[in-house]
């Protein structure tokens, strides 16, 4: 199976090193690496020079956290430009709903405005170098985005980890838009709701490691091969056997980053 989303860069290096060797014997052949800034970049970069073809990275920037200044936007575009060849998509993107919540939840403005304009830029980054985009974006924060997508023509967007309402959720199937699901799928009714809905041919398996994960997870490193409990699980809601839910999800995920 494919891992369709981790932050490699933010294990500790021995940790990971412990970590890609153990993935490949629990039979997972390849990871989407995503970033989260420049230097993150180039560190996904080094190790898929390290791991060449386990990862796959993808080079963007995260929008939960501040944003870049002009001069480091630009370094940032320039330097994905000149490795574009090495990427599979434009990622991780999108929009700060979490961190805005919690400014909301304080009491604090949150001009939303400027990540809009910044993810705007990348998306036409992303058209034009022809890459397919990971994004970040969920609930409210996902009919702006594919807002966006619709402005800039983009049809290969990958909603990682997504929660949202039935209008936007049919809109992104009937784009045919991906998602894709992490551990939280065994304990949360709300993304099993989701998977039982969305198109199967649409979705993905995913980490988000080093996220942790609840339920059965509780108190575990998060590690790329519990992409196979995802299949599992979502094989059960769908009534199909772990090795046809394995197969499709990696088949997508393959398909999706041309890999």
């Amino acid at each position: 199976m494919m891992d369709a989303h981790i932050h490699l860069d933010l294990y500790e290096k021995s940790a990971r090193d412990d970590l890609l060797r153990e993935a490949q014997q629990r039979g997972i052949d390849g990871l989407v690496g995503v970033s989260m800034h420049l230097d993150s970049c180039r560190s996904n970069l080094a190790l898929s020079d390290q791991y060449p073809g386990l990862i796959h990275p993808a080079f963007g920037f995260h929008p939960e956290q501040p944003l870049p200044s002009p001069e480091a936007e630009a370094r940032l575009v320039q330097w994905i430009e000149a490795h574009a060849s090495r990427m599979v998509a434009i990622g991780e993107i999108g929009l700060p709903y979490y961190t805005r919540k919690e400014k909301e939840k304080r009491g604090e403005a949150f001009p939303l405005e400027p990540y809009i304009s910044l993810l705007d830029r990348l998306l036409g980054l992303a058209k034009r170098l022809d890459k397919p985009v990971v994004l970040h974006a969920v609930y409210e924060d996902a009919k702006l985005a594919c807002d966006l997508l619709d402005r800039h023509g983009i049809a290969k967007a990958h909603f990682h980890w997504f929660k949202g309402t039935k209008p936007t959720i049919r809109r992104m199937a009937e784009q045919g838009y991906l998602i894709s699901f992490t551990p939280d799928l065994l304990y949360e009714a709300e993304i099993a709701e989701l998977a039982r809905y969305y198109p199967r041919d649409l979705v993905m398996a995913e980490t988000d490691g080093p996220w942790p994960f609840e339920g059965p997870f509780a108190g575990q490193t998060t590690r790329p091969d519990m992409v196979h409990e995802v299949a599992k699980a979502w094989g059960r809601l769908l009534g199909l056997s772990y090795g046809e839910a394995a197969d499709r999800l990696t088949e997508n995920t393959r398909t999706f980053y041309r890999i």
